[in-house]
């Protein structure tokens, strides 16, 4: 399986770094998509996702196809989705500046994507910057536009990470409405085709936690909400979270959180807290004497 991913990988990045000769009938699309299909591949696992950036640096810089300067962009957002890394919306906000108008404005969006739905306070204040200095530029204020609403979407309650259960399977229908939006992207009259952007509706969805008894009612609770831990491998019952919070439902979770009752009241009728969770009041419960 893993080699299977390398020689992928590998291939596409082959298709990237090879340069077309023919002028005539030079159609160079595909070496966007192989970008697009790198950071599809990579976005699923942190430490592939560290190795890509490293390339898409490379590819950025040194390759220099048009085609491939305006997918890196599309494929950094992409690869982070609803994650603000500053890493890689520095790296993002550096390209909003570039000589060639459509990479900047790939790359004002991918910063949307990248803080779509966390109020991020940094990326808000790239986006004021970017309105003042693309006043004049009414294609890429249009987008300062979009990626600000995506940043403040839902006042910071919905995201569009495809991602769920733990950040372990992944919404088919989220990321083929990111990745319809992307690939559109990578044509220069996207403008006229502005309303493709609604297909991003398709991966939005709530990254709160609401607990509900069995009747559908809300049932307030207490949870431990705090960073996860991966626990693969490891013997006897390790904690699943570390630098925790003890707070009452309904909460927000971020992307590399996870929650866990801290009550023993209530039994969660999934092993994952996350969106609606359905609670069974515990029959073997007693409370404490006080």
């Amino acid at each position: 399986m893993f080699l299977s991913i390398f020689f992928r990988m590998l291939g596409l990045l082959h298709i990237c770094s090879s340069h077309l000769d023919n002028d005539k009938e030079k159609n160079d699309l595909h070496q966007g998509f192989a970008v697009l299909g790198l950071a599809l591949i990579a976005m699923g696992e942190d430490i592939g996702g560290e190795m890509i950036l490293r390339h898409f640096d490379h590819l950025k810089m040194y390759y220099g196809e048009p085609v491939i300067r305006k997918a890196v962009p599309l494929a950094l957002g992409l690869l982070s989705a609803s994650n603000p890394q500053i890493r890689i919306f520095e790296t993002l906000s550096r390209y909003s500046h570039d000589t060639d108008i459509d990479v900047a404005i790939n790359a004002i969006f991918a910063m949307g994507l990248v803080g779509s739905g966390t109020n991020n306070a940094r990326l808000a204040q790239l986006f004021r910057q970017l309105a003042s200095y693309y006043h004049k530029t009414p294609n890429a204020l249009f987008m300062v536009r979009v990626a600000q609403g995506l940043l403040h979407m839902g006042k910071g309650t919905m995201t569009l990470s495809p991602y769920h259960t733990d950040r372990q399977i992944m919404s088919y229908v989220s990321i083929s409405g990111l990745f319809t939006v992307l690939v559109s992207m990578m044509n220069s009259k996207f403008y006229t085709f502005h309303w493709i952007l609604y297909y991003l509706t398709m991966a939005i969805h709530p990254r709160m936690l609401l607990t509900v008894d069995e009747f559908g009612n809300f049932q307030k609770t207490t949870v431990r909400q705090g960073t996860a831990v991966d626990i693969v491998g490891q013997i006897g019952r390790p904690k699943t979270i570390t630098g925790f919070q003890t707070l009452e439902t309904p909460t927000l979770l971020q992307h590399s959180d996870r929650a866990e009752l801290a009550t023993d009241k209530y039994i969660p009728l999934t092993p994952t807290l996350e969106w609606i969770v359905i609670l069974r009041k515990n029959p073997n419960y007693m409370e404490e004497d006080t």
